[in-house]
């Protein structure tokens, strides 16, 4: 008798877990989606203008600031909040310990354009952490608008309906604050979910996220750069950043 063997078919793979709501945070898509270069820390020369910073999120509990501070850091931004529905549990340790250490703190929101309107998280921001006072350790809210990880790359938006979004985002910001909010985003994001708009390079500063030992190429409307998330794997928090320019530089954009 002859026994034939077959293959057996092959069965899809299960949908990626997707994570639990609140739980983004800072470049959760940048290792996805663009990939990592060799460590921008192996380039010292780019290191004599700028100015090493970390930002955090709930995923690094307590943080150690002392020793942050000990490697160099000295400036830190916080996630304070999510959409309408998160504040991060770990705020109050993280952005008053950073300060408390000497560094130079702001604190950022994560944008989920698919939840509410920009208007209402700017203010969910502002109400939860994310306002600005002039004591000259406090820098401008940051909106981190990236990849969605909880679906639809874009939010579900067209490129004109994001280009409004974050339009009103910041237009309600500074109305509360009185200051431009920081854009964090990535080139390749930029370009897909906005059509590589350019309306926002002459007035909000750009945070822009490249694992490299360069920025490259920025989204439409900035020639420059001001802060550079240049890692997710440094030092006692994964996510390193560099401030495109001296300590009073920095100090010059916290006092507004």
């Amino acid at each position: 008798m002859l026994l034939t063997l077959s293959t057996p078919a092959a069965l899809p793979l299960p949908d990626p877990v997707m994570p639990e709501r609140g739980s983004a945070f800072m470049g959760i898509g940048v290792l996805a989606h663009d990939g990592s270069e060799a460590a921008a820390a192996d380039a010292p020369a780019a290191r004599i203008t700028q100015t090493e910073g970390v930002d955090v999120s709930s995923y690094q509990r307590d943080v150690d600031w002392p020793t942050l501070w000990s490697g160099g850091a000295r400036w830190a931004y916080t996630k304070a909040s999510e959409g309408t529905y998160y504040t991060n549990p770990y705020f109050a340790q993280q952005y008053t310990g950073s300060y408390d250490t000497g560094m130079v703190r702001g604190a950022y929101h994560f944008a989920t354009p698919d939840t509410s309107g920009g208007a209402a998280q700017a203010d969910y921001f502002v109400d939860h952490g994310g306002g600005w006072s002039k004591d000259g350790k406090t820098l401008p809210g940051a909106l981190d608008i990236e990849w969605n990880p909880y679906g639809d790359d874009c939010f579900g938006k067209s490129q004109s309906g994001m280009v409004t979004w974050i339009r009103d985002f910041l237009a309600r910001y500074k109305a509360r604050t009185g200051r431009n909010a920081v854009i964090y985003t990535a080139t390749a994001w930029w370009t897909q979910c906005t059509g590589n708009y350019s309306g926002f390079g002459a007035t909000n500063p750009l945070w822009i996220a490249r694992y490299a030992t360069t920025p490259g190429t920025l989204p439409a409307g900035w020639t420059s750069h001001t802060m550079w998330q240049y890692t997710s794997t440094g030092k006692t928090v994964g996510d390193h950043d560099r401030f495109n320019g001296t300590q009073a530089q920095l100090s010059s954009l916290a006092t507004g």
